[in-house]
């Protein structure tokens, strides 16, 4: 089973994009994501990859499993290192959990004093 449809929708609304703007990003027409999203038409591999790439999500999240669901939740930063799992160790990534983290509480701490 193909969760293509499912995820792109579910993906390009966590990002708060637009079907204009998702189209614009991989270079295709909106009416084109909103048949895939509708399940009318296929996207060719080619598509797949733009998209995949568009959405900084791999191509095996985006079409192998339901992101939608509670226990597989859409987390930006587990596919931002599934996607570098070559380059990076597990090192680099608690540093860039760890810099996220004081980075979010920089940014609460500034919103609270405003």
């Amino acid at each position: 089973m193909s969760y293509f449809s499912k995820n792109l929708k579910f993906i390009r609304e966590q990002k708060k994009l637009s079907q204009n703007k998702l189209a614009e990003l991989a270079n295709v027409n909106q009416t084109t994501i909103a048949r895939w999203e509708n399940e009318e038409i296929s996207p060719s591999l080619d598509n797949i990859y733009d998209l995949a790439n568009s959405l900084n999500i791999s191509i095996a999240d985006l079409t192998g499993k339901d992101l939608t669901t509670e226990d597989q939740q859409f987390d930006e930063l587990e596919i931002l290192f599934n996607k570098n799992k070559d380059i990076l160790t597990d090192d680099d990534k608690e540093m860039i959990r760890f810099m996220i983290e004081k980075r979010r509480k920089e940014i609460d701490k500034q919103l609270g004093e405003e």
